[in-house]
């Protein structure tokens, strides 16, 4: 019966390789923050150069610890992230875009 048992990874939130990826966790944080402050912003109109330009940078921090991430958790969270951070950004864009107002 060794097939049924399984190992033990509930010990970690973000290694479950028991190791350190300061990285990746980093880019987690990073990712999250960005993706929540878009999604939150582009649901007002006039904050469309904030939801647009954090939107923007979180999709490409994302799509970085996709790039790098080493644990399914890591990966969870950044699809979480780069989910709302393209939403805000296309919110943004939708409002105003990145200059809209600013430039012309």
């Amino acid at each position: 019966m060794a097939q049924a048992l399984r190992p033990n990874n509930v010990g970690s939130l973000f290694a479950t390789d028991h190791k350190p990826h300061p990285l990746q966790d980093t880019l987690l944080a990073v990712t999250l923050v960005l993706g929540a402050t878009a999604f939150i912003t582009a649901m007002f109109h006039n904050l469309h150069l904030l939801s647009s330009w954090t939107g923007l940078v979180g999709i490409l921090t994302g799509a970085a610890g996709q790039f790098v991430s080493e644990t399914t958790r890591e990966r969870f969270g950044l699809i979480v992230g780069l989910g709302a951070a393209a939403v805000g950004f296309l919110l943004g864009m939708a409002h105003g875009g990145l200059f809209g107002g600013v430039i012309g």
